[in-house]
Formats: C-alpha cells, structure tokens, sequence
C-alpha cells in the first residue's frame, strides 16, 4: 500500500501513520510519500511555508483562496490537476519502487493527482482516497478515483452526488490508545492521573479545559480566550503545538498553562473536561473517541470554519459563537450531566457500526472477497 499524505500541520501525516500501522498488522509493507516533496522546483515547501504563514498571521488572505479555490460557486472554477500532475511521474516512480496493489491519498491535491493518473490510465493500480475532512471541499473530489472512504455519512454523499464514486463510511482513523485512554484502559488512568496532578499543582480546584491550536499552533485571539476562561474558574490548557512564540506569550497570563508539541495527547485529553476546537481536525476526533465533550469557537477560516460548523450540524460537537455561549457550553456539558453523557456518547458513536478502513482498502486491492473486482469501476454504495 503506499500512502500519499502532506506535511500540512500534522493531521494528514497523523491519519497516514494510523493507516500505515493497521497495515503492517496485516502484514501488509506500506510506504508513505509525501506528495508536497514530488513537486518539482520547490512548489511544494512554498506552498507549505505560506499556508502556515497565512494561517498565523494573515488568516483572510486564506479565507479568500479557500473562496476561489475549493467552494463551489458560480462560474468556472480553478481546478487542482494542473499543479497536481506536476508530480505525476514521481508518484509514478513510487508506485512501481514499491510493488503496491493500491494507492491511498489522504490529502486533496494528492486525490487530485490520483484521479487524474487513473482517469489517464497512468496509474493502474485502485486509488481509494481517505477523505478526513467533514466539510467536503471541491479540491478533494475527482471522478477518476476508484473509491473514497469517508468519516461520514454526509461526507460519502457528497462524494457520490459530486462524483458518482463509491464511498464508504469508516469513520474517521485515530490509533487506539484514544478510545483505551477514555475508556480507562491499560495505562490511560496512570497517564491521566499524572496530568490532573500536574494540573491541581499548577490551579488547584480549577477544572482543566484544553485549546487546540493544531500542529501550527494557529489560533485566533488565544490571550482573550485563555483570560475568560481563566476568570470563569477554569484552567486552560492551551496546546501551543510548534508555535513557540504563541507558547511563550501565554507563559506571561495568570492561571493559563500553554504546553508545547506533546506525544502524550490519549491521557492528556483523558484528563480534561473539554476540548475547545478551532479546525475540525484530528485532535477533534481524537477527542471524541477518547470519550471528551467538543466546543468549536473561534474557528480558523475557510475549512476549519465550515468543518466546525459542519460537526456541530452533525450533533458531533457545539459551537460557541461567543464567549457567554462558550462558557455556557462547557457547563452544560460537564461529566455529571445529561448533556454531558449524550455529548460522549454520540462522539463515541461515530467511531461503531462502520467497517474498518483498511478492509475497504483491502477488498479494493483485491486481497479478499468484495462486491466489485479489482479492474471494475465501482459505483455509488450505501454506508457500511
């Protein structure tokens, strides 16, 4: 299998170690690329360095790309190919270096670059996008690929009206440490245990309530945030990601606790109360299967906002679109609640009842029994 991701943050990067890891449990051999290094004259760590920068610090100047780029809207639309295709012999290449039986993108501009290599007739073997996002942007779709697997129901339907492609619904893909740490499994309640007294030595008696500034560490008013939270009686814990200079502002407020890059994420989110989001993204998700309550406020533009809003349409999370509504949300969903149980139970809902991702992924390479072979074109498919 080889994997095509994109050192975007750390979220696409996160879904193709999972993906990677459920196959060699299979004794499967997969390899990861990262499409941004097949893109010749360096387009790749440009686009890289200014999408970060754009998210820091001029977050409109995205707002207006992901406009022009990725919503669908009147008139003629730019399309991904053209730049995509740019890596299309590279992909090539590592596609006949490593003998893979299929190709799984987990990043639009490589499900661009997979769709347009199997329309050709280029790539033959499958391509099955993973399709992380909830909020389904134009970029990802591509009628050329076999098939897409997506977290949910909504997602797969509109792969299907956009591209009459199959589309199962897995779910989306975390590692298993976050649904054993939630659920109090072998070395979660030792990890937690260790974060909550951290937490009561640095504000006792203050509940502890996580910000997610993803791997960038790109937030929107973090300070004001952290400050009403902190005046509310909370402790915010704020993950600062590889953004030092956000880590070390925060370091300067009274009652806020802004931690680094941090590995240790299943106990951490075990030991919080809830996880305010900003994205959509992975550490959204990993929340919910580690059985945490999500509030989205104060989202990042273009993908983050519509993906927040889109799980809060769900029933996945709430959103806050203010501050009296964010502190309104934490207390109504605390553990002793109702809503605070349905809250849990609904985020641990999205990961039951859908089939692993790897066994679609198998039974479109053809390494097990399946409804289509592994040269037909397969068709629209209910969930599961």
């Amino acid at each position: 299998m080889l994997i095509v991701s994109a050192g975007m943050g750390a979220g696409h990067d996160t879904v193709a170690g999972e993906l990677a890891r459920r196959a060699r449990e299979r004794g499967w051999r997969p390899r990861t690329v990262d499409v941004l290094r097949l893109l010749p004259y360096g387009l790749g760590g440009g686009l890289r360095r200014f999408y970060q920068a754009s998210v820091r610090h001029a977050p409109w100047t995205y707002a207006a790309l992901y406009r022009g780029f990725m919503r669908e809207g009147p008139g003629r639309r730019p399309s991904g190919v053209p730049l995509a295709r740019l890596a299309g012999e590279r992909l090539l290449r590592c596609v006949e270096r490593s003998d893979a039986d299929v190709v799984v993108p987990v990043f639009h501009l490589a499900a661009q670059l997979t769709g347009h290599l199997r329309e050709r007739g280029a790539l033959e073997v499958p391509s099955a996008v993973f399709l992380l996002d909830f909020a389904v942007h134009r970029q990802w779709l591509h009628p050329g690929n076999d098939a897409y697997l997506c977290v949910s129901e909504e997602a797969a339907r509109r792969v299907r009206e956009a591209t009459g492609t199959r589309a199962w619904v897995t779910g989306p893909v975390v590692a298993p440490e976050f649904t054993r740490a939630g659920a109090g499994g072998p070395g979660g309640d030792a990890g937690a245990v260790r974060w909550r007294e951290r937490f009561e030595r640095f504000a006792p008696g203050r509940p502890p309530v996580l910000l997610s500034a993803g791997a960038w560490g790109a937030l929107n008013r973090p300070a004001e945030t952290a400050r009403l939270l902190a005046a509310a009686g909370w402790l915010p814990v704020v993950l600062c990601g590889r953004n030092t200079r956000l880590f070390h502002t925060l370091a300067g407020e009274p009652d806020v606790l802004p931690l680094g890059w941090t590995p240790d994420m299943p106990a951490l989110l075990a030991a919080c109360h809830a996880l305010i989001d900003n994205a959509a993204g992975q550490t959204a998700v990993q929340a919910l299967a580690a059985g945490l309550p999500v509030i989205g406020h104060r989202p990042l533009p273009g993908h983050g906002a519509e993906g927040v809003g889109e799980m809060a349409a769900l029933g996945l999370t709430r959103y806050a679109p203010d501050a009296h509504a964010l502190l309104a949300a934490l207390t109504a969903l605390a553990p002793d609640t109702p809503a605070g149980r349905e809250a849990v139970a609904r985020g641990r809902a999205l990961f039951t009842g859908v089939p692993d991702a790897m066994d679609c992924v198998a039974e479109l390479a053809g390494r097990r029994p399946g409804r289509f072979s592994r040269t037909s074109r397969p068709g629209p498919s209910p969930a599961g």
